[in-house]
């Protein structure tokens, strides 16, 4: 039964939502009915990396269940203030990818832009959470540089917009970039990486739908979903929204310890995946940032789950088990 705090919620602007989420762990835990034994940890590991989260995505949780596999997501633990070792800031390296403010380049032929340090929310094991965005985020004036150097390759033929997450930008912004990467002659294709919709489904609004319908490259929108109950009435309705402009939804997923790593949930993850138009595009091991690993499942576990499923699902709806590498010209694909 959804709080009555939280009824209504689907009826205001996103924005409105956005700026409404909880980022008190005390307010978390009194709407979900948890244990108050979770708050003195939830408070010191969210003065390291804040709470945010929608009210529609809490809204899914189960009540007094401190193990739901949505809330583990989110909810911040002791445990992420263990010095764990091969855990660092900056897993991927992205530090060495950088062409020039907020643009980085770690793949032939792709580039990366981060749009915004902004998300709708904030996933505990997310592997930018001490990415230094105030020096690098491409916002404002810092677009400029970064869109020079992305014109000066012509051996880039593919940008992603990520972050942060690109759809916490208004629409006005986001057509604003795009209209600044138009005479970019050498770009053929735009990928968009967001879990916006998915949290946030309220953000897929008639603005942004237009904005990418009207897009001059064959468009790409990647979401994110871990888990099958993430995906209610108003995610499917947004992603079909978004599959009504002609772009590609793909998803891609994080092997998550006590969130779905087992056979059933993942096979249940790309059969909801699939039945609203989303393709299971990734599955990705644990990117070893720190404050992380108590999410981490081991390469063997991640590839017998992938085998399992392989077993009792149709190869399309089989994600491919990947780790990323700093310094790999690109994905390992481990299945």
């Amino acid at each position: 039964m959804i709080p009555a705090r939280l009824e209504g919620r689907h009826r205001r602007s996103w924005r409105e939502e956005l700026a409404d989420a909880i980022t008190d762990p005390r307010e978390l835990l009194e709407i979900l009915a948890l244990d108050p034994a979770w708050l003195s940890p939830a408070l010191a590991a969210a003065a390291r990396f804040r709470l945010r989260v929608p009210r529609s995505y809490v809204s899914r949780m189960r009540p007094a269940d401190p193990r739901d596999p949505l809330l583990r997501q989110v909810l911040p633990l002791g445990e992420e203030l263990l010095d764990a070792p091969g855990y660092s800031g900056d897993p991927l390296g992205e530090a060495g990818a950088n062409r020039a403010p907020g643009l980085l380049h770690k793949y032939r032929g792709r580039a990366l832009l981060v749009t915004t340090g902004a998300c709708a929310v904030h996933c505990r094991y997310c592997f930018r959470r001490e990415f230094p965005y105030d020096a690098q985020t491409s916002g404002g004036g810092r677009w400029a540089e970064a869109l020079a150097a992305l014109a000066a390759d012509a051996s880039i033929e593919e940008l992603i917009l990520s972050g942060g997450d690109p759809l916490s930008l208004s629409n006005a912004r986001l057509a604003a970039l795009t209209a600044s990467l138009a005479p970019i002659a050498h770009l053929k294709r735009l990928r968009v990486h967001t879990r916006t919709p998915v949290v946030l489904p309220s953000r897929i609004d008639d603005e942004f739908l237009q904005w990418l319908a009207q897009l001059a490259w064959p468009a790409v929108v990647v979401v994110h979903v871990n888990h099958a109950r993430e995906i209610d009435a108003d995610v499917a309705a947004g992603f079909a929204r978004i599959r009504a402009t002609g772009a590609q939804l793909l998803n891609q997923s994080v092997l998550l310890a006590g969130v779905n790593d087992d056979e059933d949930t993942l096979a249940a993850l790309s059969t909801a995946l699939f039945a609203v138009g989303a393709l299971p595009y990734y599955l990705h091991l644990l990117d070893r940032v720190r404050g992380a690993s108590h999410f981490d499942v081991s390469e063997a576990r991640g590839r017998e789950l992938v085998r399992k499923i392989s077993a009792r699902l149709p190869g399309y709806l089989v994600p491919k088990l990947v780790r990323e590498e700093a310094g790999a010209t690109g994905k390992t694909v481990l299945s």
